[in-house]
């Protein structure tokens, strides 16, 4: 399932280029300095087919992001990981450890230090 969406969405982004570059420029530079006296849409009105067809992919575009992501996202496991941590019982009396009978135990700070 993951490789037909992933194949209809490249095909579709393919379609989307394509489309969106047959479509001719409205005005010329002017546009982007601020230099455009046309209305939003320009003289034709809204857009032709073209732009019906643009709109049309751009939602089929979004549509196959959307479930790709939807199929190979991170599903969340049911295992919580906090049942896996043992709990030492804090009750119970902590025993020192003994030192072996042939060691002497020395302070840290009795160490000399060594240069």
């Amino acid at each position: 399932m993951e490789t037909l969406v992933l194949s209809l969405h490249v095909i579709v982004c393919i379609i989307l280029v394509l489309v969106v570059l047959l479509q001719s420029g409205r005005e010329g530079m002017g546009v982007i300095f601020g230099g455009g006296s046309s209305t939003m849409f320009g003289s034709a009105g809204a857009g032709g087919i073209l732009a019906k067809l643009t709109t049309f992919v751009a939602i089929i575009f979004f549509a196959t992001s959307l479930s790709y992501n939807m199929l190979t996202g991170v599903k969340p496991t049911r295992q919580d990981l906090i049942r896996e941590i043992s709990i030492d019982d804090p009750s119970a009396p902590v025993q020192p450890a003994a030192p072996d009978a042939g060691q002497t135990q020395q302070n840290p700070i009795d160490m000399p230090l060594g240069r």
